[in-house]
């Protein structure tokens, strides 16, 4: 691929800047020391950069979030996707966004490098969380109409933010597989998105709840 810089423009799109700026951190494994270096490297001036984006963070908030949002957008327009059942919709989005991360593995895992905490979210993740929050919103409560989640006072609200530990753990996961086609990857996307629904379905949570209500009481008697 020619390098950015032998093109030299006036002005740039939103988009130019974006993938000069991918270009950039792919070429030289970190981000660029400043704004000024940068916008001198793919030959445009400052203000043409501000116009467009605050900072690097604002870029790398937008391709994430891009990632989330073009996944859904295209599991929506799969006129399949409408008949599936929440367990099954959580199994294709991750299928279908580690599919899409596969294309752009080298840029994510150098902004990964920093993530020093799987727990934590870093700055470049928010916008994504908040595509990703109202999509998973939709599909528990689709999965209460349904009773394919339980709703249990108190502890449903918090799905939300479990399925967010959880796609942090898949995120985290799948940033160390060096299996073939990502194999080991798919393999935790099926086995803790079933945990999970397991759990928020009737069953022995709701046994194990209804036992510790038992013994509170019992040991106020």
């Amino acid at each position: 691929m020619e390098k950015t810089k032998t093109t030299r423009k006036k002005g740039r799109s939103k988009v130019s800047i974006k993938q000069a700026y991918m270009n950039y951190v792919l070429e030289h494994q970190n981000a660029p020391g400043s704004v000024f270096l940068f916008c001198k490297e793919i030959g445009i001036k400052e203000d043409a950069f501000y116009n467009e984006y605050g900072s690097f963070n604002a870029i790398e908030k937008e391709i994430w979030r891009e990632l989330v949002k073009d996944t859904v957008t295209s599991l929506q327009a799969d006129p399949n996707y409408k008949g599936f059942g929440s367990r099954e919709k959580v199994l294709s989005f991750y299928y279908a966004l580690v599919e899409t991360m596969k294309g752009h593995r080298s840029f994510l895992l150098i902004n990964l490098q920093g993530w020093k905490v799987p727990g934590s979210t870093p700055s470049f993740l928010n916008e994504f969380r908040k595509e990703f929050d109202t999509w998973i919103k939709a599909v528990i409560e689709e999965g209460k109409a349904s009773n394919e989640v339980a709703q249990r006072q108190f502890l449903d609200q918090q799905y939300p933010n479990l399925f967010w530990v959880h796609f942090l753990f898949i995120l985290h996961f799948w940033s160390r597989d060096d299996s073939k086609a990502f194999e080991a990857t798919d393999s935790a996307i099926e086995k803790s998105v079933n945990l999970a629904f397991e759990l928020m379905g009737k069953g022995a949570l709701d046994q194990a709840l209804d036992f510790a209500k038992f013994m509170f009481h019992q040991s106020r008697n």
